[in-house]
């Protein structure tokens, strides 16, 4: 199998040399390539960007003399500097270390393929413009955690180099606290669950993630996520969901694998009448309530951690986007 260049972009590729010994990929990739991390390598490997022999290879891969390593991205490379744009910012929390801002749905994160401008990081960019400690440039600082595009809702950035380490040893150790408020189709039995399940890219489209069997993809990483029900709303359901694990589409993949979608989640099937009536009037309703909120109705709803130069215990709350406020609002009309 090889690489598919109508999805995939080479992005560095490199012979190993003959002396080479034995080493993971991992950390060969982290010593060659500039201004990149072991981390970063480990997510192209989890995402299956890293190839040898024109296959995508994991993480713990150890290279030998002759390999052919080719690092793939599913987007053209962006080599661009991020330029400071007046994008508002909802700033939660600031000190020197950090920074807690409530993200809008729409707000793409980091410039990528489709949204080289207009992006979270330009915004940043901006606001520190006078301050020349911080440049959104600088990959050992900054965001510390994504959330997608159309998930509203808090997100960590740090301001120094100190506090990016700490806090991403917090995240990848999972000891932070992260709770998200999703509308999902359907009704569940129990009112408490976990979902067990690793995630990896579908192998039909790289655009979306799915469970597999570790057996079938050594590629897909465990993942889990606790949901509580929070409401009942006829035929859909408020749910808490808690992660146990920070992967890619977690939640949106998870709660599709146990039969419950997002609404309005194109890309997993929320946007279809999954439950419900047949009647004209209720299609109508739905079609109403995918208008008010045009996206996936997910919430990044609070946010905990450890300070990383104090040591206090940090708790942020945020109230709902207004689209899915608002929708929330909706579906409780024919749940009364």
């Amino acid at each position: 199998m090889s690489p598919d260049t109508d999805e995939l972009f080479e992005r560095w590729r490199q012979v190993v040399d003959r002396g080479q010994a034995p080493l993971r990929i991992d950390r060969y990739l982290a010593e060659h390539i500039p201004q990149t991390s072991r981390s970063r390598i480990q997510h192209a490997a989890d995402a299956g960007h890293v190839w040898v022999a024109d296959r995508p290879v994991s993480s713990n891969y150890k290279v030998k003399p002759g390999d052919v390593i080719v690092v793939m991205l599913d987007h053209e490379p962006f080599d661009g500097h991020i330029e400071p744009e007046d994008i508002p910012l909802d700033i939660v929390y600031e000190d020197s270390s950090l920074m807690v801002v409530n993200k809008p749905a729409g707000l793409v994160v980091h410039p990528g393929h489709g949204n080289w401008t207009g992006t979270l990081l330009n915004a940043l960019a901006y606001y520190f413009r006078h301050d020349a400690d911080f440049d959104i440039n600088n990959p050992d600082i900054g965001l510390v955690h994504r959330i997608d595009k159309d998930t509203s809702g808090l997100l960590l950035i740090a301001k120094t180099p100190q506090a990016k380490a700490a806090l991403a040893l917090q995240f990848f150790e999972h000891t932070t606290s992260r709770t998200y408020n999703a509308l999902v189709w359907g009704r569940f039995d129990e009112a408490d669950g976990t979902i067990e399940g690793a995630l990896a890219r579908d192998n039909r489209d790289r655009t979306i993630y799915r469970v597999w069997d570790i057996e079938d993809n050594p590629l897909a990483k465990p993942a889990i996520t606790h949901y509580h029900v929070l409401e009942n709303l006829r035929f859909v359901t408020l749910v808490e969901c808690k992660l146990e694990t920070g992967r890619t589409h977690q939640i949106r993949v998870h709660m599709r694998h146990i039969g419950h979608p997002l609404f309005g989640d194109e890309k997993y099937g929320g946007c279809e009448i999954l439950r419900g009536e047949r009647t004209q009037k209720y299609k109508q309703f739905v079609e109403n309530c995918l208008k008010i909120c045009p996206r996936q109705a997910l919430h990044a709803k609070t946010l905990g951690f450890v300070h990383p130069v104090s040591g206090e215990h940090m708790f942020f709350d945020s109230p709902w986007a207004p689209d899915f406020s608002a929708l929330i609002d909706k579906w409780r009309t024919i749940a009364q």
